[in-house]
């Protein structure tokens, strides 16, 4: 976990623009390059930080769709719905939840054709016995890194 403030702002700083130099960093921060550096590392040893990434203009990222599923199992069949589903490259996130599911997973397909025989792969799992799907119309507000 982030130990202090300065912590909590450099990826803060990071998640906003993750190319942006350590100058430029430390200049925002008020602190020297080598701090930044220096926290950097520890934050990249200790897991906080795990990776920097890409993220797309809304051009790219509404192309193609998404979809939210939730996917209902039978008792003690987690460990193989989860890697069967961890193998499907259209998959983006997957989450244990309580309540109506057991897991949403976080679809992208290229066309509404691909989303639909990703949908009838997923309710062919074996252990799985219900899924309910909310294809995503517009991104309204997007926090992620």
């Amino acid at each position: 976990m982030p130990r202090d403030q300065m912590d909590r702002d450099l990826i803060a700083l990071l998640q906003a623009n993750a190319r942006e130099s350590t100058a430029e960093l430390a200049r925002k921060l008020g602190v020297a390059r080598t701090t930044v550096i220096a926290r950097l590392e520890r934050l990249e040893r200790s897991g906080v930080i795990v990776g920097y990434t890409v993220r797309l203009g809304l051009d790219e990222a509404e192309r193609g769709v998404q979809a939210w599923v939730g996917i209902t199992t039978e008792p003690k069949s987690a460990r193989d719905v989860t890697r069967r589903l961890a193998a499907l490259p259209e998959l983006r996130q997957l989450c244990s939840v309580s309540g109506e599911f057991d897991y949403l997973a976080l679809i992208r397909t290229d066309s509404t054709a691909r989303l639909d025989v990703l949908l009838d792969e997923i309710g062919e799992i074996d252990g799985v016995t219900k899924t309910t799907t909310s294809v995503v119309l517009a991104l309204r507000v997007d926090r992620t890194a």
